[in-house]
């Protein structure tokens, strides 16, 4: 297994934070593996079928999502990405206007694409 470079993370970054400002639940298929481990802010664990109904039902609306402070860690066969990040949107129906702070582990899939195997996110106090 190889490095990612640099550029393709960002891409593949900013492929994930399109389809999450637009629902666009295909292409969160797409880059979200089956084996899916996501810690949500509130410490729970959200597998890949949870977070895409979320999505899908329209429970999440991101209006935007501006990241910032991102580090990248480029390893043999797998990059870890952490991102501080705005979303203005609703969850559940209320507003949100809040800064978090992602991390995502972003590996080769069995198809050769690279998928998130693990995340976390965690709130930022500003």
């Amino acid at each position: 297994m190889s490095k990612h470079s640099e550029s393709q993370i960002l891409e593949i970054e900013e492929r994930l934070r399109q389809a999450m400002l637009n629902s666009d639940v295909a292409e969160l298929d797409a880059l979200i593996a089956p084996e899916l481990i996501f810690t949500s802010y509130l410490g729970q664990l959200v597998s890949k079928q949870q977070d895409l109904a979320i999505h899908q039902s329209g429970t999440l609306n991101c209006r935007a999502l501006t990241p910032s402070e991102r580090h990248i860690q480029l390893n043999e066969g797998f990059s870890v990405v952490s991102v501080k990040m705005h979303i203005l949107g609703s969850y559940e129906g209320t507003e949100i206007d809040e800064h978090y702070r992602f991390t995502r582990v972003w590996s080769v899939s069995s198809t050769g694409s690279l998928q998130i195997v693990a995340g976390h996110v965690g709130m930022v106090s500003t």
